[in-house]
């Protein structure tokens, strides 16, 4: 089983305070991803090089939207120079900065030219159970295996029915259980209102309530043999696992 934490590379100094937090005292994570987000500097395979000096499994999310496809990719060569052999692609966001080039990339345009560029790369791709009905995500999911992809990250779960519901329709597939604590109204209305999020009945807003999900996802990862990742924002990082892992 593989768990892995999220970790944005705000500043070099900073990402790895977090990782040397991570290693002294989390033994059980083995895995880091990292996410790319234009306001930062950082772009995620530069912080995924930094996490590969603290973990051997480093996992850059990669956006379609920015590559001529085209062209080739250019990252490929810095990838394989920092033996970065995991990558997750997602679609991306459009930015805010007008001025900043984009392309008419889906994922599974990315997936198709980076297996083809570099077979030996294992690609995951993202699922989301709340954009689409249930039976047009699992489509999607197909044409994403289809093109290429080794395995699946998803979007952060907060009910455990829900997760059994994708369970059963990707079995046999690598999966990454996505879980994200939530612990204002305003934060569980930006997930209602922004990404479609579902939340049981029994929610709280709370650390409490919150780590006492992460640790039934985590043991929901150990029985179903699947692995997890943990994306703690806004939260101080030390004292949500702290809880997780007691």
């Amino acid at each position: 089983m593989r768990i892995s934490i999220e970790l944005v590379p705000r500043g070099v100094e900073h990402l790895q305070a977090e990782l040397q937090l991570m290693k002294s005292k989390f033994p059980s994570i083995n895995t880091v991803n990292i996410p790319d987000l234009m306001r930062l500097d950082i772009r995620s395979w530069e912080g995924t090089a930094i996490s590969k000096t603290f973990y051997d499994n480093c996992i850059p999310h990669i956006r379609a939207i920015d590559f001529d496809l085209s062209k080739t990719i250019p990252i490929t060569e810095y990838l394989n120079l920092h033996h970065i052999s995991e990558i997750l692609v997602v679609t991306g966001d459009h930015p805010q900065d007008v001025n900043r080039k984009v392309y008419p990339v889906t994922s599974t345009d990315f997936i198709k030219k980076i297996k083809a560029e570099c077979p030996n790369i294992k690609v995951y791709a993202a699922i989301d159970p709340y954009r689409n009905s249930v039976k047009q995500e699992y489509e999607y999911v197909q044409r994403k295996l289809d093109a290429g992809t080794d395995g699946f990250f998803t979007q952060p779960f907060f009910d455990i029915r829900l997760m059994e519901v994708y369970m059963e329709l990707l079995e046999g597939s690598d999966i990454f259980w996505g879980v994200s604590p939530v612990t204002s109204l305003r934060s569980r209305n930006y997930w209602e209102v922004k990404n479609n999020a579902i939340f049981p009945k029994s929610f709280e807003p709370t650390l409490q309530w919150n780590i006492d999900f992460a640790r039934k996802a985590l043991d929901f990862s150990h029985g179903t043999n699947s692995n997890i990742y943990f994306m703690p924002i806004k939260i101080d990082l030390e004292t949500y696992l702290e809880g997780i892992f007691r």
